[in-house]
């Protein structure tokens, strides 16, 4: 998915090299931030005895499903090794009860704490399925077409081309032999886009924004169908939380959640657009059966997301499905999978809540902004070889 809840600003990265506990820790990608690493107990953990991780049992299984097209050779990303040393804890996982989920993860793996340097902490939001309404044809007050992927829209895995930039992609279009931006928010609401199939008209522009910042959702037709509506691609431009906008238009900060800019935007048509348009990404859908409707739509990692067990995650430091704790006040203290990403998800300690589908997630997602400490759950052996990694560093 794309960028995620645009009602806070993102946590800047701490850039530069931590000095670290000779011995103790270790750093990665001093140019994304420094994740400082060190290996833990499990009673280190703060609230860990006291977490139920049965729905994170059920995320990772849906993990080790994507795990099972790579290769053992194929790298997970960053420091969590390769494929193949997660193949046992995958098999484990398959034929564990929900009753024996803790003892699962505490034999399987590892707990390593993650950390911005020095920092302990860092932020966590929250995100879910909104609804919007849909008709397949432009009628009365269904105006807005809702795109799916253009047939120009061009994506480049700029780790492809240098292994330094690995999690990274820009998105444009071909004029000539030339690769160019690919057009803003403003320019897109304002011609449309030729070259884009029209899933859908909504009747609802603010709930269409609010749809491309989450990333995913679902449509209700009028004939009272269902259907997800999954991130397909997003047009390369960068994204600009909506909060920010409007804090710079004079709206306090103290309070700042999805429900005070939904109501601003409402109560304020005038305006509304253009600040909508400040953002200059865009975000292109792709409809799905609606499927199981307890599981969300798939992530980045290619799995159906689970509430309150899948997180998005900077997946230029973090694999796609580890598992990670995260030790703070409710809805933290419990274990995650990390099955997503998100454009504003960035830096060591940061992540994003997946809380489901309905009122309930939305009101939930809508006003977390929670500090919690981060620790990542390896397998043995990966956390064994950790130390002696050519990509790890350890400090002075």
């Amino acid at each position: 998915m794309a960028q995620r809840k645009g009602v806070v600003a993102p946590l800047a990265l701490i850039l530069g090299v931590a000095v670290l506990a000779a011995g103790a820790w270790w750093y990665l990608h001093p140019q994304a931030g420094s994740l400082a690493l060190k290996t833990v107990r499990f009673a280190d953990l703060p609230g860990w005895s006291a977490s139920d991780p049965r729905a994170a049992l059920a995320a990772f299984q849906h993990s080790c499903s994507a795990m099972a097209a790579k290769s053992d050779a194929d790298t997970m990303g960053s420091y969590a090794g390769k494929a193949g040393d997660w193949r046992a804890a995958c098999a484990t996982a398959a034929k564990t009860a929900p009753a024996a989920a803790r003892a699962f993860f505490e034999t399987a793996f590892t707990p390593v704490e993650v950390r911005a340097g020095r920092l302990e902490e860092g932020r966590f939001t929250g995100y879910y399925e909104p609804q919007i309404a849909g008709s397949h044809t432009r009628h009365g007050t269904y105006q807005t077409p809702v795109y799916g992927r253009p047939d120009d829209l061009i994506t480049v895995e700029l780790g492809a081309f240098r292994p330094a930039l690995a999690g990274e992609a820009i998105a444009g279009r071909l004029e000539g032999s030339k690769l160019v931006p690919y057009p803003a928010r403003a320019d897109i609401a304002a011609k449309g886009l030729a070259r884009a199939p029209i899933l859908f008209y909504t009747n609802d522009p603010i709930q269409l924004f609010f749809l491309h910042i989450q990333g995913s959702g679902r449509v209700v037709f009028e004939n009272g169908s269902q259907a997800r509506v999954a991130y397909a691609s997003q047009n390369g431009q960068p994204y600009t939380a909506v909060g920010k906008t409007l804090i710079a238009k004079g709206v306090p900060k103290d309070g700042m959640s999805l429900q005070v800019i939904r109501a601003w935007l409402k109560d304020h048509p005038s305006e509304a657009e253009g600040v909508m348009n400040a953002d200059a990404s865009y975000v292109f859908f792709a409809l799905q059966p609606l499927g199981d409707a307890a599981f969300g739509a798939k992530g980045a990692q290619g799995v159906a997301l689970t509430p309150l067990a899948s997180l998005a995650v900077d997946p230029r430091l973090h694999a796609l499905g580890t598992p990670f704790f995260v030790a703070g006040p409710y809805p933290l203290g419990r274990l995650f999978v990390a099955q997503d990403i998100g454009g504003a998800i960035r830096g060591p300690i940061r992540g994003d809540v997946y809380f489901g589908y309905g009122a309930k997630a939305e009101a939930n997602a809508g006003t977390m902004n929670q500090m919690g400490r981060f620790y990542a759950l390896l397998p043995k052996a990966v956390a064994q070889r950790l130390a002696s990694s050519p990509l790890v560093s350890g400090g002075p």
